[in-house]
């Protein structure tokens, strides 16, 4: 299999939901597949590297999901299959995201509230409820579900293997990846 265009897999969903594992998984089976120079822009990561200092205000968190989209645009423009997994809240600032990156691919991580809630190995939420953590998607801060997402993946109902192949299939369907042989 091999990419015939760069395009950018944007996961989008509350923490706890999955995006990073299914990234992984995703990399994983692409790598499989032949699919060389893969990048993963973990939200965590990007917050360490790319947008220390930022807060979790909402001006903040637009501020550094329009970092995410900016690389992500440059990547995907020199041919480069990107992805994005980031909490992204607002559909404001995925849209434009979207506006900016010529093939966005936007994956909704869709797990119940209470699922993330019980995933939660660094207990956030339990932080968030107590009041420890403001602004907490979720819990004290919206998050806005995509209205229409290319892909969705339904992590309490399927597996990771079954999540990351729902996006390939997508991918190649929409002649982002050459079907294997």
């Amino acid at each position: 299999m091999s990419v015939l265009k760069g395009f950018t897999v944007w996961f989008t969903g509350l923490s706890g939901s999955g995006k990073s594992t299914i990234s992984a998984e995703l990399d994983r089976q692409l790598r499989a597949r032949g699919v060389p120079n893969i990048e993963i822009m973990d939200g965590d990561e990007v917050r360490e590297h790319l947008s220390k200092g930022l807060t979790f205000s909402k001006e903040d968190r637009d501020i550094n999901i329009k970092r995410i989209a900016f690389v992500c645009h440059l990547l995907t423009r020199n041919g480069v299959p990107n992805i994005a997994a980031a909490i992204s809240p607002y559909r404001e600032t995925r849209d434009y995201a979207r506006n900016m990156i010529k093939n966005f691919v936007e994956v909704h991580v869709a797990a119940p509230l209470e699922v993330c809630e019980e995933r939660d190995v660094k207990g956030l939420y339990q932080k968030a409820r107590t009041g420890e953590i403001e602004s907490f998607t979720g819990v004290s801060d919206p998050y806005e579900a995509p209205l229409n997402p290319e892909v969705v993946c339904h992590t309490h109902e399927e597996s990771v293997e079954e999540s990351a192949e729902k996006i390939i299939d997508y991918l190649v369907r929409e002649g982002y990846l050459k079907a294997a042989n």
